[in-house]
């Protein structure tokens, strides 16, 4: 089946411009679902657009503020300069860290390629302690995680905790999806024993059932954790866990480089077709 980008981009992007997807915001909030924002863009190989993504992400940390929103935004260091340099990256994050901060914002930090995850945890790492309102983004996938994990732990940093969708080689990458799984859930129990502040992104029923009974059953508290799963992707399981009292967060991806973004994705690991014509006339 072949389904026209305009119908996949309406499900799935809030729009291409910041105001249309404030008003998305607006909606979800309006049923206790708060919003991450991320402009899309990604592997910037010139100098001038990384830095004005990093303009972009600035202006958008100021009018989550000045519309009194309850967003954090997340982004890709690619985007901002790490396919040119580390220390390019380093510096405009540091840029779009000192502001969320002045703002009392959340900044995410997405986890991309394989290529990229050892310089994104280091300069993540080399920033986390200035400014706590970083998160870093972790894949069960990998297994390198659970050290990862357990050196977070130890610097109390927080994470956002994702399966990983880039097509990775077996020699670093778990490749059957039940060991994806059950260390994704090992990860899960790990952190929220031990660590500080959790996203559980997934939007995998059985996980989700598994996190509500194991923080039911060691009494965790709410501000430890938040649930956090893509626009467009089972919304009626996102307001469910809402009416149920959870923190829910809902990742947002907008602008116009949707397409690109969209067909890497698709090139890069087949399975993520699938699952994007499973749940598009999925509620």
């Amino acid at each position: 089946m072949k389904l026209p980008p305009i119908l996949l981009a309406k499900r799935f992007v809030a729009g291409t411009e910041l105001g249309s997807t404030f008003q998305v915001i607006k909606r979800l909030y309006e049923k206790g679902i708060k919003a991450t924002l991320d402009h899309l863009g990604e592997d910037v190989t010139n100098i001038k657009k990384a830095k004005n993504a990093t303009k972009i992400y600035i202006n958008t940390l100021e009018n989550i503020k000045k519309r009194n929103l309850d967003a954090n935004i997340s982004i890709k260091l690619s985007q901002i300069g790490l396919s040119i340099k580390e220390k390019l990256a380093l510096m405009n994050l540091e840029k779009i860290l000192e502001r969320a901060k002045s703002l009392n914002l959340i900044v995410e930090i997405d986890m991309e390629g394989s290529r990229y995850t050892k310089d994104t945890i280091e300069i993540f790492l080399t920033l986390a302690k200035k400014y706590p309102n970083s998160v870093l983004t972790i894949q069960s996938y990998l297994f390198r995680s659970k050290n990862d994990v357990l050196n977070i732990i130890k610097k109390k940093n927080k994470i956002r905790l994702v399966k990983g969708s880039y097509k990775e080689d077996e020699y670093i990458s778990f490749s059957n999806k039940d060991d994806v799984n059950e260390n994704y859930v090992k990860l899960m129990k790990l952190y929220l024993n031990k660590g500080g502040f959790i996203k559980i992104a997934t939007h995998d029923e059985r996980i989700i059932n598994l996190a509500k009974e194991y923080i039911s059953k060691m009494k965790i508290r709410k501000d430890k954790y938040e649930f956090e799963m893509l626009y467009g992707v089972r919304p009626s399981q996102q307001e469910k866990l809402a009416s149920e009292g959870y923190n829910v967060r809902v990742y947002i991806p907008y602008g116009k480089e949707w397409f690109s973004y969209f067909y890497r994705r698709i090139r890069e690991r087949k399975e993520n077709l699938f699952f994007v014509i499973k749940h598009l006339f999925k509620k």
